[in-house]
């Protein structure tokens, strides 16, 4: 856990090589919420870490913004990178936040992993992912947790990067020895580099996708923000595929709520609050990353 938040930002500066494309331009318009700025979209999709939730704390007011964006007739959906937790698990914990979403309503980049893994041929594949809450998702699936024994980082036809708690930097050094010894499809259900939680910021799935990339020259396939197929599975979930310039993506980051709000055609809100930019100089990031959101607000 650290809570570095500027190193952090360079850190997703290093990879921006890795991350997809997007068209930036204008000046930034700035309000207090998003209550004065929502009215030309009908799909706000928020982002959860550092806009609804930091760790197991809610961010007040933002039940209640949620419930003004319903009242307002605009569809409200989550898209959440995080992968390391079943779906059943991250709506008892967003009811337990006072948040009521249905099922359909949040979508998360472990939805992604699934339904990717579902395309694609029958592989024995390790995973990086804590036991603690078993892999009832992954069903159907040949899988071996990749833990401190180094037997089955040598026989898994794969990997997959899920959620990093409980992994180690002895871990890392096996897979990564693993890989360049026998190079093979890498997967990563969470492409975050860091977290805010309550004290700090957590090392995510994509921070160990980087370094194994850098190490390996192996290239990773990322699911979740900013990459499309999360984005592509929150709307096929609608009746109706809405225009992208009437879709509004809000998060905290940069490089993953923004950058892939703004490849998809959609507009972007940044929060700089309570998430990954928080005691940072946001001018300063913009002008470093060249990812520049179309609003900026305090809080949702």
């Amino acid at each position: 856990m650290t809570d570095g938040s500027a190193e952090a930002f360079d850190a997703y500066l290093r990879v921006r090589h890795r991350l997809p494309s997007a068209a930036f331009q204008g000046t930034p318009t700035t309000a207090d919420t998003l209550a004065r700025v929502a009215d030309p979209y009908d799909v706000i999709l928020l982002d959860a870490y550092g806009v609804l939730n930091v760790g197991e704390t809610p961010i007040a007011g933002a039940a209640d913004r949620i419930a003004a964006l319903r009242a307002a007739g605009k569809t409200v959906m989550v898209v959440s990178n995080s992968a390391g937790y079943p779906k059943a698990m991250m709506m008892r914990r967003y009811a337990r936040l006072g948040f009521d979403f249905a099922p359909h309503e949040v979508v998360t980049s472990r939805e992604a992993l699934l339904a990717h893994l579902a395309r694609m041929p029958t592989r024995h594949w390790g995973l990086m992912l804590s036991d603690a809450h078993g892999t009832d998702e992954f069903t159907g699936l040949r899988t071996s947790y990749l833990a401190d024994d180094p037997a089955p980082y040598d026989t898994v036809e794969g990997v997959l990067l899920v959620g990093s708690d409980g992994w180690t930097t002895h871990r890392q050094r096996l897979l990564e020895e693993a890989l360049i010894a026998l190079p093979r499809p890498v997967i990563i259900g969470n492409p975050d580099i860091v977290a805010p939680r309550e004290t700090g910021l957590s090392q995510e799935p994509g921070a160990f996708a980087h370094r194994l990339a850098d190490r390996t020259g192996i290239a990773p396939v990322f699911l979740g923000k900013p990459f499309a197929e999360i984005f592509d599975l929150a709307l096929s979930r609608l009746r109706d595929w809405p225009d992208p310039s009437r879709v509004l993506m809000v998060g905290d980051t940069l490089h993953t709520d923004i950058l892939g709000g703004r490849h998809m055609g959609f507009a972007t809100a940044l929060v700089t609050g309570f998430g990954a930019l928080k005691g940072l100089d946001v001018t300063d990031a913009l002008d470093r990353s060249g990812i520049v959101p179309d609003i900026v607000v305090e809080r949702i």
